[in-house]
């Protein structure tokens, strides 16, 4: 089928193809390539760190990390995989930054002035990437809550220079030093964002505290980190932060998803006990523990989520799909998570087929790009003729993968699996 004479379904995909936006992938600078988007004042300061700073990730030293800024390898891979646009999160290390910013530590009060010069660099290097593929990135803008106005008018910049990815909310672990999220002194940053209607993003990773240098730390991190993540949810959401911004939208990325519908029914169990409790005389531990919450919370957590909040599940898997319809049809964006190690890149074709063989062509569809185009503003109308040249066909992600290829590294193809308690 040509690109001039193929068919729109109206629902994410042409007559036999699948039009696949990955909503989480990740880029970057390389060091050095920062220094032309940072203000000039700020470059001495520069040249002086990166001439002592030790990279101390593997995968940004091998031969594969132009893949983070290499704009034509990357198209190519993406689309050779199947997919025709991406949401594009951080992954170098911006100036100035121990590590990759989705794990730094919250930075300290000597640290924030020359932190805020680093992530507004990437920020401006992130326009010119996107740029280079109008309509096919979508740039997710870096900020940092030390100082929530300067935060808002990043945000606000980070729209009109065309960023259509939402804002990358920091982690905030225990311990931090700065305000927890269901702290209203972030109000004004939300109220920037709803009024915008820019994204929220919290990905996977960003809210761990440190842990040590212990070998089992190591193991632990990977039990915790998705749990420290989903925070998100409920501290903003009992925080009232959605009563006060009821337009503004959420969106949890890799973080899993097969813990959402067990949690939430538990927010609801606390949300109605609390709410309850405003209403009786006894004394109750909640009567006690929640004085005023029932006037400041707002809806239930799962009213909340029907509204306001979104998925990225990225490299579903199977034992997460029967779930679909208890999370939300409209709320699940599958990602690859390319370039990185756990990622479906090259085998995402095989990745879909795991999870979704057997599904409603038009809830695969909804999945794999329909739902993404909607929450992140793709054009479907400019991305069908891509998808008609690249994009996976209805029959293939339908039969289902008997085995995972021999050298796939990540956890979509991985035996076994079972619904997490988080």
């Amino acid at each position: 089928m040509g690109e001039g004479d193929m068919t729109r379904t109206g629902d994410g995909r042409t007559a036999d193809r699948y039009t696949v936006v990955s909503a989480d992938c990740h880029a970057g600078a390389d060091l050095l390539d920062y220094k032309p988007y940072l203000e000039k004042r700020y470059h001495d300061d520069f040249d002086a760190w990166a001439a002592t700073y030790v990279n101390p990730y593997e995968d940004l030293l091998a031969d594969t990390a132009d893949r983070n800024w290499n704009s034509g390898r990357r198209l190519a891979e993406l689309e050779a995989d199947g997919i025709v646009a991406e949401v594009v999160f951080p992954n170098t290390i911006p100036p100035f930054f121990p590590s990759a910013s989705l794990l730094a530590p919250v930075p300290t009060r000597q640290e924030l002035e020359r932190r805020w010069a680093g992530l507004r660099a990437h920020n401006r290097w992130l326009v010119d990437f996107c740029g280079q593929v109008p309509g096919r990135r979508a740039g997710v803008a870096q900020i940092l809550l030390n100082d929530v106005e300067q935060a808002a008018r990043e945000v606000r910049w980070a729209r009109e220079a065309g960023l259509t990815g939402g804002v990358l909310l920091p982690g905030v672990p225990p311990g931090s030093g700065i305000p927890e999220l269901y702290s209203k002194a972030y109000d004004p940053l939300w109220a920037v964002c709803a009024e915008l209607d820019v994204p929220v993003n919290h990905h996977g990773g960003s809210a761990s505290p440190p842990l040590g240098d212990e070998p089992a730390a190591r193991a632990v991190f990977m039990v915790e980190t998705t749990w420290f993540s989903h925070r998100a949810l409920w501290h903003l959401v009992f925080g009232g932060v959605f009563r006060r911004h009821p337009t503004l939208r959420l969106v949890l990325t890799e973080q899993g998803s097969g813990w959402i519908p067990g949690v939430l029914g538990m927010l609801d169990y606390y949300h109605e006990r609390l709410v309850s409790a405003a209403g009786r005389s006894a004394a109750t531990a909640e009567s006690k523990f929640g004085a005023g919450l029932a006037e400041s919370m707002g809806p239930r957590p799962s009213e909340v989520w029907r509204a306001n909040v979104h998925v990225g599940a990225s490299f579903m898997r199977p034992h997460e799909v029967p779930l679909r319809e208890r999370i939300g049809l409209g709320k699940i964006m599958w990602g690859s998570d390319y370039p990185h190690d756990e990622g479906t890149h090259p085998y995402s074709r095989e990745g879909l087929r795991a999870a979704y063989a057997g599904l409603p062509a038009e809830e695969v569809a909804a999945m794999v790009g329909g739902n993404a185009a909607r929450v992140y503003g793709f054009d479907p109308e400019f991305l069908a003729p891509i998808a008609a040249r690249v994009g996976p066909t209805v029959a293939q992600i339908a039969e289902p993968l008997v085995q995972a290829p021999a050298d796939a590294t990540s956890p979509a193809f991985a035996p076994g699996g079972g619904v997490r308690v988080w």
